[in-house]
């Protein structure tokens, strides 16, 4: 058997070299190509076509410029041909020898060979007493305690989006306005939020680049009780509610979701991974473990995202995700997990937008923030709307549409604290709801969060 696994290893080590060096020739090609137009350029511009020519007239000038821009242009192509190849080969970390918990997670990957590769994948060195490692460091770290001032559990609220500007131009900007939504509600509510642009796993790209950074964060933080994570196109909705720590207490991941959904019908949504806190204790990382070696991108996703779609209910046929892979998890490993998850839905700690945006001025004559539940969401998520994209599952219009409507709705509810309201849902103008006092602190005193919102 030990010589059977040696043999697999050594023909995926392998197989994996030629694909690095085809790739390396390929990339070479396109060099060769492009240095050989670079040099026609060149010659052009120097023995060419106006060789005993009058000096250049204003033409010969804008075309020299452009020829000068298109060189320019290639070099950097170059440069980033160079740069991609460089990349493929470092960051490729060997394999650790043993790690029970990934052996464990392609076990049942059906006997696929691409599981058996994906065993060899880990988020980083295996750690294995992290409860006793935080304890001693808040314990020689005072002045970082685990505690806000208030008493309650620190947490650290993280989110991010891809390195790049969007496609859609329009996506940056409510990349914007979303991230200062989250801003706004952190600093009500006394939370630190960190925003990451940065692929700190190549392998982890898409979907699954949570999974390094939330574990980075959790070992780079220890004085955090829990990290919260949230997609960038979720919005906070209802700026007052607070969310109950005190019920999680035997828990170690809060996530939003339906138990039959998940254990009667192994339906693909029964969980949502857009918005959901995860611990920082030794459970935690063992977890993350075991959720990513279904993400490693190109053959090992490939064919979890078919086992994915032949064991959950409703699933497409597409590459595995973060969220379906989490759901198979908890299926397969039901005891070994599903004690320490707490599956929420009094609240919405994950809201689908589209039933819920178009009933925001019902909610304000009827309701009041506070609640998070359906009478006014805690989280509105525009799941399939990928503003920072070039397409997405719904028309491109409704999505800005109602995103505006969101941050406008949750934006109310903050600038009221200073006078100010939205002149309407659609609208980024502002009027005047309170007159400005000569004691202001009265006033100040007087504000709840939770009061009902004026429509008028």
């Amino acid at each position: 058997m030990a010589g059977s696994r040696s043999s697999r290893g050594g023909s995926s080590s392998a197989s994996s070299s030629r694909i690095r060096r085809i790739k390396k020739t390929f990339n070479n090609l396109k060099i060769t190509v492009l240095c050989g137009f670079v040099t026609v350029l060149v010659l052009r511009g120097t023995i060419g076509v106006n060789l005993g020519n009058p000096p250049q007239s204003d033409d010969d000038a804008a075309a020299a410029a452009h020829d000068a821009r298109v060189v320019e242009d290639i070099d950097r192509i170059l440069r980033e041909i160079r740069s991609d190849e460089d990349d493929d080969d470092e960051g490729r970390f060997p394999p650790p020898l043993t790690n029970s918990t990934s052996t464990s997670t392609s076990a049942s990957l059906a006997n696929s060979t691409s599981g058996a590769i994906a065993s060899n994948y880990t988020l980083g060195p295996k750690i294995s007493d992290w409860d006793a490692q935080r304890r001693l460091w808040l314990r020689r770290n005072p002045g970082f305690p685990s505690r806000t001032p208030a008493g309650n559990p620190r947490i650290l609220l993280v989110t991010g989006s891809p390195p790049n500007p969007c496609d859609n131009p329009l996506g940056d900007h409510y990349l914007l306005k979303a991230t200062k939504n989250k801003i706004d509600y952190c600093r009500l509510h006394g939370i630190e939020i960190v925003y990451n642009m940065a692929h700190l796993d190549r392998e982890l790209a898409g979907y699954w680049a949570k999974l390094p950074l939330i574990r980075r964060l959790m070992l780079s933080h220890p004085e955090v009780e829990w990290i919260w994570w949230m997609d960038s196109d979720a919005l906070f909705t209802d700026m007052a509610f607070e969310i109950p720590l005190s019920r999680y207490g035997a828990h170690n991941l809060v996530i939003h979701g339906y138990t039959d959904l998940l254990f009667d019908q192994h339906s693909w949504i029964a969980l949502n991974t857009g918005s959901f806190l995860l611990r920082n204790c030794q459970w935690s990382l063992d977890l993350l473990d075991a959720w990513a070696p279904m993400g490693p991108k190109g053959p090992v996703r490939d064919e979890a995202g078919r086992i994915l779609t032949a064991n959950l209910k409703g699933r497409p046929a597409f590459e595995a995700d973060d969220q379906s892979a989490l759901i198979y998890l908890l299926l397969m490993q039901k005891e070994k997990w599903v004690d320490k998850v707490f599956v929420e839905n009094s609240y919405y700690l994950h809201g689908f937008w589209a039933g819920l945006v178009d009933k925001y001025e019902e909610m304000m004559e009827k309701h009041h923030p506070g609640l998070g539940d359906e009478r006014w969401p805690f989280v509105t998520h525009f799941v399939g709307c990928k503003p920072c994209g070039s397409y997405g599952d719904y028309p491109v219009e409704r999505c800005l549409n109602s995103m505006e409507r969101a941050f406008n709705f949750a934006d109310n509810q903050v600038l009221r604290l200073y006078g100010f309201a939205h002149k309407g849902l659609l609208s980024p103008k502002i009027k005047r709801i309170r007159n400005q006092t000569t004691k202001p602190l009265v006033v100040k005193e007087n504000l709840n969060l939770e009061s009902k919102i004026s429509t008028r």
